[in-house]
């Protein structure tokens, strides 16, 4: 009998430590994003064994791969800029006018610059947060973007270089977005001005920060963007789509950073990360998919079908539908993570530009 009770009391326990573990996890997890999954085709197909994708996957396996496994691992954070903006520098086919300019608002001093192009309009402005996993990146890595943006719709394009990570904490370019965008509502790049029409855009982790702000500027009553543009954003911290998994290996840009992450137990993982970032990784700050996303502005997302973050597009793209705003969601199959930087070589870099063109200009107008 005695026997009895401990075991009736020790499965007690362990129903209680149970549940306990799993409201632990499901504060961290969220609720279940499957319902927001598609079995959806590409829309657009390219040939991976075309020259076009020979040269770029010849120049991930040299800047991200190689890198990963070697001692420009262990050479910090600096390196890693380095290159980033030394690819940037590289293309002196982008013509331009750079202009520097500072943000000061809301207590807060970001550098960036104005992206502009020969009859650009200083009131008609795109605010672009550029990727790079929060940990790099900057308006000069980013130009190939920022340039065929400015260059099909004639607006202002600024990019800001927020505060990055690891030497500042992950509420710090959350922080920065803000106040960019309250900024640039009354700024522009021949000094202050209203402005008249505005959209949001970033690729990555800058497309995290993109849909956070589409989210806050609603939520705080200020002036909307009239379009949002992202380019494979990442929208789910938890990373709770399948294709982490199925996509892992493919994704040559993002599996050398995010793969040894991802073999961490789950439970293990997300613990980790609220307690680097400080926040609960479905937080809609840092996980913007986790938030209400009606009443947002026309949004288009572009992404890959086959890199890791496939699906925090397509759970974004179908949320946003079932919400009633208005989106549009382009895939293209065996491309690499943010394609479209690589526009100088791959075709289909350029077609999705022309779309993201044709697409901003019918709602900057």
């Amino acid at each position: 009998m005695f026997h009895l009770f401990m075991l009736s009391g020790a499965t007690i326990v362990g129903a209680g430590l149970f549940f306990a573990y799993k409201g632990k996890m499901r504060s961290l997890s969220g609720p279940s994003l499957e319902k927001y999954d598609r079995d959806l085709e590409p829309d657009f197909h390219v040939d991976p064994n075309s020259k076009p994708m020979r040269i770029i996957d010849e120049y991930l396996e040299e800047n991200f791969v190689k890198p990963a496994v070697s001692a420009a691992a262990k050479s910090g954070w600096d390196a890693k800029r380095k290159r980033f903006d030394e690819a940037g520098l590289r293309r002196t086919d982008l013509k331009a006018e750079y202009r520097e300019d500072v943000v000061d608002m809301d207590g807060l001093t970001v550098p960036g610059r104005w992206t502009l192009v020969k009859g650009y309009d200083p009131d008609k402005r795109v605010l672009y947060y550029h990727g790079g996993a929060f940990t790099a990146g900057s308006d000069i890595s980013h130009r190939a973007i920022s340039v065929n943006l400015a260059k099909r719709t004639k607006a202002a394009v600024f990019v800001p270089n927020y505060r990055l990570l690891p030497e500042n904490p992950r509420s710090a370019p959350i922080a920065d977005a803000k106040a960019c965008y309250n900024w640039i509502l009354e700024n522009g790049p021949d000094g202050a001005a209203p402005v008249r029409t505005l959209a949001i855009s970033g690729d990555s982790a800058g497309g995290n920060l993109t849909h956070m702000i589409a989210n806050w500027s609603r939520d705080e009553g200020l002036r909307q963007a009239d379009a949002i543009y992202t380019l494979s954003p990442n929208t789910d911290s938890t990373a709770s789509g399948d294709s982490f998994k199925s996509n892992l290996g493919k994704d040559k840009m993002l599996t050398p950073l995010v793969g040894p992450l991802l073999k961490i137990p789950r439970p293990l993982l997300l613990i980790g990360m609220k307690k680097q970032t400080g926040f609960t990784p479905c937080d809609p700050e840092v996980s913007p998919v986790f938030d209400d996303l009606s009443n947002l502005p026309p949004t288009l997302i572009q992404a890959s079908y086959d890199e890791l973050l496939r699906d925090d597009c397509i759970r974004f793209a179908s949320k946003l539908e079932e919400a009633g705003s208005p989106v549009i969601l382009q895939l293209w199959d065996n491309v690499p993570h943010v394609f479209q930087i690589f526009d100088d070589v791959l075709p289909a870099s350029t077609t999705a530009f022309d779309l993201a063109g044709k697409f901003l200009n019918t709602h900057l107008s």
